[in-house]
């Protein structure tokens, strides 16, 4: 048996603006993907989610890739990725948690899932969570036999080299940099570490509102962009008014209700692989497609923002027709399969420029 069982939550990480400059920090790519604590006892691998949730019946190339991967008996911490075309793809990874059991082997061939290794806590017979995290690392660097499916991830103790990767990943999917001290044993369920992630801006049509729960208010901007089809696409929503704000907009927006915004391209509340098809009444009320406001989002899936954005100002100096998807286009210098290399290579070395 393992010195511990699941379910473990793991070390968490706090949110910061700047990575941490000075001696004992060591930094690695935030990868976008779930996380997951790997118990492997002999033939048996468990998959713990976050919150502890088994996840191997939704991946099982994962499982497979990791018996040949890591020693017989460990508990690793790290991330389940799913690489595609263009990077990681979280929308791809989202899809695998499927109840058929017949759509989860299909898809484990068609997308075939991986996982990158940050942390060892088991051995043997050895609980490792009291050991330094940089011993923790060197033995985990040197039990994992990494292939491009299962690999440690790079690691740096350059700050500046730190830097050029928060902007270098980017384009293969990575969304900020981790930074942990050194010197720190493994904390289950404590924000020890340092994230600092990618906050961007974007410029978009105002193109409907969702109503707000007190009467004569508005509780969500919902947000377009257009494509090269010429169609304004819900990409996400805002909601970060106060009450006063919130019945303004209501005014501010009444005399643009009616229009005509989403009705050619993707609209708010279209069904998806999630829902059945919607013969219900929409629940937005559209606006004609006259008002720029820039906001702050984190990450994208697919064309659309991921998480609700940050409103930060109305841009009446910009035109809504100049408000496409072509914004939204991070660099891509760096390929996902180059930082996979860095990994596999041990510690990680400064990104080629």
């Amino acid at each position: 048996m393992l010195p511990f069982a699941p379910p473990l939550e793991p070390m968490l990480a706090q949110a910061q603006e700047e990575i941490p400059s000075g001696a004992g920090w060591s930094f690695e790519p935030k990868w976008d993907g779930f996380r997951c604590v790997v118990f492997r006892d002999g033939d048996a691998v468990h998959l713990s989610s976050r919150n502890g949730q088994p996840l191997q019946r939704y991946f099982p190339e994962v499982v497979e890739a990791l018996q040949r991967a890591l020693p017989e008996r460990c508990v690793v911490d790290g991330e389940i990725i799913l690489p595609g075309e263009r990077g990681l793809d979280f929308g791809a990874l989202q899809a695998r948690i499927h109840p058929a059991a017949s759509r989860v082997q299909k898809l484990s061939k068609q997308t075939p899932a991986g996982f990158v290794a940050f942390d060892l806590l088991a051995l043997g017979d050895d609980d490792w969570r009291g050991r330094q995290g940089a011993e923790r690392r060197m033995e985990l660097v040197r039990v994992v036999t990494s292939s491009e499916q299962v690999f440690v991830t790079p690691q740096t103790q350059d700050a500046e080299v730190a830097r050029r990767w928060f902007v270098d990943f980017e384009g293969a999917g990575c969304d900020g940099v981790i930074a942990r001290r050194d010197e720190l044993p493994y904390q289950s369920g404590k924000r020890v570490m340092v994230k600092v992630k990618h906050h961007r801006t974007a410029d978009c049509v105002v193109g409907a509102y969702r109503e707000g729960k007190a009467k004569g208010t508005v509780g969500s901007l919902l947000l377009g962009l257009y494509g090269e089809d010429g169609a304004l696409h819900h990409v996400g929503h805002t909601s970060s008014f106060t009450a006063k704000e919130k019945r303004e907009l209501k005014e501010k927006l009444a005399p643009l209700e009616g229009g005509v915004s989403f009705g050619s391209g993707r609209t708010p509340d279209a069904p998806s692989r999630w829902s059945k098809d919607r013969d219900d009444e929409p629940t937005w009320v559209a606006l004609s497609p006259t008002l720029v406001c820039e906001v702050r989002y984190d990450y994208l899936q697919g064309p659309r923002f991921r998480h609700a954005t940050t409103f930060l100002r109305w841009r009446t100096d910009k035109a809504p027709a100049d408000c496409t998807f072509a914004q939204l286009l991070p660099p891509h210098p760096f390929s996902l399969r180059a930082i996979v290399a860095l990994g596999r290579g041990g510690q990680g070395v400064a990104a080629p420029r």
